[in-house]
């Protein structure tokens, strides 16, 4: 909402401090009209929008004072707002498809768990006790399912808690080591279902945001640079860097990405393609378009496979606890002579 005033502001020649006043009485967020008011004091003290932004890094990205810096000394900033409005547009339908994706199968695998655990807790014990009474030969199938039920009464605490205690130092280790960060974002990228989804959204992500960069007049390397904090993912951004290292010491830009072994085929040569036509932010936005749709394609063919693929799930495991708990009724009622 910001970006969408902001372009119509300046393409409409209203003075960009009057514009940013009338903005802060109209935003809804305590945080960020508090932030338009800083930025209004400073850019009265005689400081330019991008100096101002800059002061708010919790607010307004690396990447989105970059932008506004070359729109700025372009002459461009209308076109700056209404391409960051559209990204961010685009990053919002991202994310929604993302969740779509992770919520749902989910809130699945924990109704499938609770109703596991009841079965197990409940049901098992209720119906085994009276076979065990009858001293007869249990299947083995139905020794298992007891000793499960059993293991889950007697030692519940653990097995609950194990997860949470095993948990919480992970997510600290991850949040306070740069390794553990790098190797849990490898892990990311290579999950079977969701892996090759999400390195198509960071692709998708950083080809918008670079061709945005290029095309406000910004340099290849610093445009590289300013990714490396946008991608969120350690593994891409190690790439980046590597990347921007080889342009530096004379590599082509489709080489130096090409050298890193990170970025599909698909990306190089539409690298390559821009590099030979000059086109480079043409052929950046058509590698967006590109994984944007598809992205948008997987989501939906995921979406279309988990339902299925848990209502088999648990229908298996509601299959099998059924036949251990009753195959040892059927042979009881087999042998009895009426």
């Amino acid at each position: 909402t910001f970006c969408i005033d902001i372009e119509q502001i300046t393409r409409s020649g209203i003075p960009l401090i009057d514009g940013l006043r009338d903005l802060r009485d109209s935003m809804e967020s305590p945080r960020f009209r508090e932030g338009l008011t800083s930025v209004i004091v400073d850019m009265e003290g005689g400081k330019v929008l991008s100096q101002c932004l800059a002061a708010h890094p919790d607010i307004f990205s690396v990447v989105f004072v970059s932008l506004v810096r070359a729109g700025e000394l372009a002459g461009t900033l209308p076109e700056v707002f209404e391409n960051l409005a559209a990204s961010l547009r685009w990053q919002d339908e991202l994310a929604s498809m993302t969740k779509r994706l992770m919520i749902y199968p989910s809130l699945v695998l924990l109704v499938v768990s609770a109703v596991v655990i009841f079965l197990l807790v409940w049901l098992v014990p209720q119906i085994t006790q009276p076979i065990k009474t009858m001293r007869v030969e249990v299947p083995i199938q139905t020794r298992m399912l007891t000793f499960v039920s059993d293991s889950i009464r007697t030692w519940w605490p653990l097995i609950f808690g194990l997860p949470i205690l095993v948990g919480i130092p992970l997510a600290v280790w991850i949040r306070r080591s740069d390794k553990a960060r790098y190797l849990w974002d490898y892990a990311k990228l290579r999950m079977p279902l969701t892996g090759p989804i999400l390195q198509k959204i960071i692709l998708s992500r950083f080809a918008s945001f670079f061709a945005m960069m290029y095309r406000s007049g910004i340099t290849v390397l610093d445009a590289l640079r300013n990714s490396e904090e946008i991608v969120g993912n350690r593994v891409i951004a190690d790439g980046l860097r590597r990347a921007t290292q080889q342009i530096t010491a004379g590599d082509s830009l489709a080489e130096a990405f090409q050298n890193t072994g990170i970025f599909p085929n698909l990306v190089v040569r539409m690298l390559r393609l821009g590099e030979a036509t000059g086109a480079l932010d043409t052929a950046l936005m058509n590698v967006n378009y590109f994984y944007g749709r598809d992205v948008r394609e997987s989501v939906d063919k995921a979406m279309k496979l988990i339902e299925p693929a848990l209502t088999m799930v648990l229908g298996q495991i509601l299959a099998s606890i059924l036949w251990a708990v009753l195959s040892p009724v059927y042979d009881i009622l087999g042998k009895l002579k009426i």
